[in-house]
């Protein structure tokens, strides 16, 4: 009698070890079947943007720092009326900040009002009348940025100012002179630059019997490439 109890409880305990251990096998391949969906549901609500890629190019800006040119415009020489001035310049980038740059013009005068109203009276030959100068000058670029043409182009610019001292030949003498005057400097690919500049050639004269500071007005265009 003792034996068959034994038997039955030791057949009811290995059932119930049985059933547990089914159990745990469930409860743990649930959070798996789960996790499996949650993630094939996240998949199909990824929505991937379409995003349209643009090729961009960089300013290709030549690493020389010299640079050389030509320009042309007008320049008023005081009592002595405006009149056609060319040159040409030389400069070295010291930095992207500064920079040195030579320049020599030239000018031919008019009459002065004096002359014009004298009826035949002339203070200067023919040979005189020709105005030249050359002299050095220490650039800063206070402004630099860039200037867009259209939606899609855009050209490094720089707006300058600019001062010096040279000399200026003219009326048979030689005068000392001071320059100071502001740029504008564009790119227009990676060696060659447009330039926009108003300059005043400052030196002393008594050619109409007083002395005085005159004031010689300069504004110019010019080309220039980089070496």
């Amino acid at each position: 009698m003792e034996s068959g109890l034994f038997v039955f409880l030791l057949r009811a305990a290995c059932a119930t070890a049985l059933g547990l251990v089914m159990a745990g096998a469930v409860a743990a391949a649930e959070p798996s079947s789960t996790a499996s969906g949650d993630e094939a549901a996240g998949r199909q609500r990824v929505i991937e943007p379409e995003i349209e890629r643009r090729e961009i190019g960089t300013p290709r800006i030549d690493t020389e720092d010299f640079e050389v040119g030509a320009y042309a415009g007008v320049m008023s020489v005081e009592d002595f009326g405006s009149n056609a001035v060319v040159g040409v310049r030389a400069a070295y980038h010291i930095s992207s900040g500064f920079l040195l740059e030579a320049t020599y013009g030239q000018t031919d005068t008019g009459k002065t009002s004096f002359e014009l109203l004298s009826g035949g009276a002339e203070l200067l030959d023919d040979s005189e009348r020709t105005l030249s100068y050359y002299d050095l000058s220490f650039g800063w670029n206070v402004l630099p940025g860039e200037a867009f043409v259209g939606r899609k182009r855009a050209f490094n610019t720089a707006l300058y100012l600019m001062a010096g001292a040279g000399s200026t030949e003219f009326a048979g003498d030689n005068h000392f002179t001071a320059v100071g005057g502001l740029g504008y400097r564009m790119l227009a690919n990676d060696w060659l630059a447009v330039h926009a500049d108003v300059r005043d050639h400052m030196f002393d004269s008594d050619l109409l019997g007083e002395k005085k500071t005159t004031h010689n007005i300069e504004a110019c265009v010019g080309l220039t490439i980089f070496f």
